[in-house]
């Protein structure tokens, strides 16, 4: 079978169930066999298959040179200024090649994260004209590979479109490749207004990582080591569920918004620590190796795949990569997981807490900086043996740390995601106070650094760890510990951004670390210019920000103590982290930048503002509509006390109550903070009595899916 007929084929699931009777037997027992119809490729049948969906290196190469390009055309983004119709000819005969007929400017929209499928715009439009002879000819022209247009009013905007003035434009992203799933080329670009305002998060981090190169470069230069480019890598854990799916049709508020707003927990859940990497669920194992080999064919390399804390819950990771590309294919991935998650009966969850008492899901942004000669710039040993200049790699570190210490409400301000409501500091995501662990070790480099003003080479310490195992080789261990408290922790080579939410685009959150680090590096690089020593210069930021270092327990109760006595920011609420973006010290910031202007940044906070308060309307619609449609007829179905309905008809009342004044607040943002009101003190009341009846419902007068049903697929496996 081709694999257009294999992916078509795999939509048919599983086979039914068998009724087997066994000689003096008294029961029957049931027997679910998950095995697809058609037996469906593995997640790597050949390395040869790897990103023959992308238009990348030599797969590009090949149709390129039939249109007299040159090899590695596509490296440099000035070929559409020079070459744009014939890469568009090149792009045409690869899809068709590939099955595909339509192409799509493909976008990342504003307000998206957690309600928009996929979270990205895209029209598709056929690759064909008419020729004289009335019959369609395939045709693909430069510019049309390079812009489209859309109605830039309907999409968020915070202000900045409207119906009369609605232009919006897609500018393909030369930077991130050209990618084909099913019958549709997808083109990577931004979305701008009629007036080159911003209105997707792609530009803002374009602008961003251009800035970190400029500062990045300059600052090297000053410190007596040349590169043409600085550039950010990352790689993104990208953490999620798996429920059954007909128990998902069973609950209108994972339908409609992602989490359970109301449910009991189960009588078990993470307390034995079971779930955590243990063995995959068969059905499970095969949904995500399906999802991996439709990544694998468009060029995302999905490394990892392991079981997470919360029961249903998983995790995939890829290798690093640029962060246009890993955040582009971040989105495919998400997209990617909840269409294949269908075609197994399960649904995919991404919501940042979709269910209570158990861990949430995060998206750990792991941030490291390259440059074009091939150096890690947080990697000690690789800028040491490539500049031979101890003093680079502490005078970067101590530029960070100000960075942190400088802009944590920025940082803290793009985790602000209404799932993270729930998550942040719950002992499953750090707290809403932003600092940088860098351990022991290095933290001890450091301080001996500023203090005497002397730069040695960082060597991490390490340590041989013995089995008193014959058989098992002696190993070595890292200089440090791992430290999953921190929501900014220093791995070696890299920073973690642990606090970032599972449903983001995480543009916004590698837009504030390119340029809350390009800052930094731009003061010092101002100061060194100006004379002053580049070693005097670093441990003067170090003695000043020296705070923001916190090598212990974020989860403890001694922490927010110790961080407000330290002068640290702690930001609980998400609605008032928002605000953070429009202040004008951050403004200044982004506008000094380059980044965003003055007009985009406000905006931008009015879409947050709208999306928070929006995701909580829906909460809470939904919330009546189950009280109503489900929990009260239970109740009487059940003939417990009328009482109970009175309970219930009084939260009811107490919802619609917040949901007016939400709608009667003065501006988006009164009406963001009225709804956080509404959703973590009203509607947390409202689920209190909800599951203290549905304790005493019987189990067949509940018709909503309960946390057992939704959560537990290995010991309900089987079933009908």
């Amino acid at each position: 079978l081709s694999r257009a007929l294999q992916v078509q084929a795999s939509m048919v699931l599983f086979a039914a169930t068998a009724r087997v009777a066994r000689q003096g037997a008294c029961s029957l027992s049931l027997a679910r066999v998950a095995v697809p119809l058609v037996q469906k490729r593995t997640f790597i049948a050949s390395a040869d298959d790897y990103g023959t969906h992308l238009f990348k290196g030599a797969v590009a190469d090949a149709y390129l040179a039939k249109q007299g390009l040159p090899a590695g055309l596509l490296d440099d983004p000035s070929w559409t200024k020079t070459s744009a119709d014939k890469v568009a000819a090149a792009v045409m005969e690869w899809a068709n090649a590939k099955g595909a007929s339509v192409f799509t400017h493909w976008f990342q929209p504003l307000g998206a994260s957690g309600v928009r499928h996929g979270m990205t715009g895209q029209v598709h439009n056929a690759m064909f004209v008419f020729g004289n002879d009335g019959k369609p000819t395939f045709s693909l022209s430069g510019k049309e590979l390079l812009k489209g247009e859309t109605d830039g009013s309907s999409y968020p905007s915070g202000g900045m479109r409207a119906t009369h003035t609605a232009g919006g434009y897609t500018v393909l992203d030369p930077t991130s490749p050209i990618f084909c799933r099913g019958d549709t080329v997808y083109i990577p670009s931004v979305f701008v207004s009629f007036y080159g305002d911003a209105l997707d998060e792609k530009t803002p981090l374009l602008r961003a990582m251009q800035a970190i190169s400029k500062e990045g470069t300059r600052l090297l230069k000053n410190l007596g080591y040349e590169c043409g480019s600085v550039f950010p890598n990352i790689g993104l854990e990208q953490e999620f569920f798996l429920v059954p799916r007909k128990e998902y049709y069973r609950r209108p508020d994972l339908q409609f918004t992602g989490r359970t707003i109301l449910g009991k927990s189960a009588p078990r859940g993470q307390e034995m620590c079971d779930h955590y990497m243990g063995p995959l669920n068969p059905i499970a194992a095969a949904c995500i190796a399906e999802i991996q080999h439709e990544c694998f064919m468009m060029g995302i390399p999905l490394k990892t795949r392991h079981r997470e804390v919360a029961p249903n819950q998983y995790e995939c990771a890829p290798f690093f990569g640029t962060a246009t590309t890993q955040i582009d294919q971040n989105l495919m991935v998400m997209q990617v997981m909840d269409e294949v998650a269908a075609r197994h009966g399960l649904a995919c969850l991404l919501q940042e807490k979709p269910f209570t008492g158990v861990n949430g899901s995060g998206k750990h942004n792991n941030f490291s900086l390259g440059t074009d000669t091939g150096v890690n710039l947080l990697n000690p040993a690789s800028i040491h043996k490539k500049s031979g200049k101890a003093e680079i790699f502490p005078i970067l570190m101590s530029a960070i740390v100000r960075a942190v210490d400088e802009y944590s409400d920025l940082m803290r301000m793009a985790i602000a995601s209404p799932g993270n409501d729930f998550r942040l500091g719950a002992c499953e995501a750090p707290p809403a106070i932003v600092s940088t662990y860098l351990g022991d070790d290095i933290t001890k480099y450091l301080q001996a650094f500023k203090e005497s003003k002397t730069a040695v080479e960082y060597v991490p310490a390490h340590a041989t760890c013995e089995l008193g195992v014959d058989a098992i080789a002696p190993f070595q261990t890292p200089a440090e510990d791992r430290n999953r408290t921190s929501p900014f922790p220093y791995g070696g080579h890299r920073f973690e951004f642990r606090a970032v939410g599972s449903s983001q685009n995480v543009s916004m959150v590698n837009t504030v670390l390119c340029t809350i680090f390009a800052d930094s590096f731009a003061q010092m690089s101002d100061a060194i210019e100006k004379g002053a020593k580049p070693i005097d210069v670093a441990a003067e930021a170090l003695d000043k920000h020296w705070k923001v270092i916190f090598n212990g327990n974020n989860y403890s109760d001694e922490w927010p103590v110790e961080a407000e006595k330290r002068g640290l920011l702690r930001l609980d609420s998400g609605v008032e982290a928002m605000s953070k973006l429009a202040e004008p010290k951050n403004i200044a910031l982004f506008e000094r930048m380059k980044v965003l202007s003055e007009k985009e940044a406000k905006a931008r906070t009015v879409v947050m503002y709208d999306h928070y308060t929006g995701s909580v309307e829906m909460e809470a619609l939904t919330m009546v509509d189950m009280i109503n449609q489900h929990i009260i007829p239970s109740v009487k179905n059940a003939e417990l006390p009328d009482s109970m309905v009175s309970d219930l008809e009084k939260s009811v009342s107490a919802i619609k109550a917040g949901l007016a004044e939400v709608h009667h607040a003065s501006d988006e943002k009164a009406k963001a903070l009225k709804a956080r009101v509404l959703r973590l003190e009203t509607m947390e009341e409202a689920r209190t009595v909800c599951d203290k009846i549905e304790e005493v419902v019987p189990a067949d007068l509940w018709s909503l899916s309960t946390y057992k049903e939704l959560l537990f697929l290995d010991s309900h496996q089987g079933a009908e």
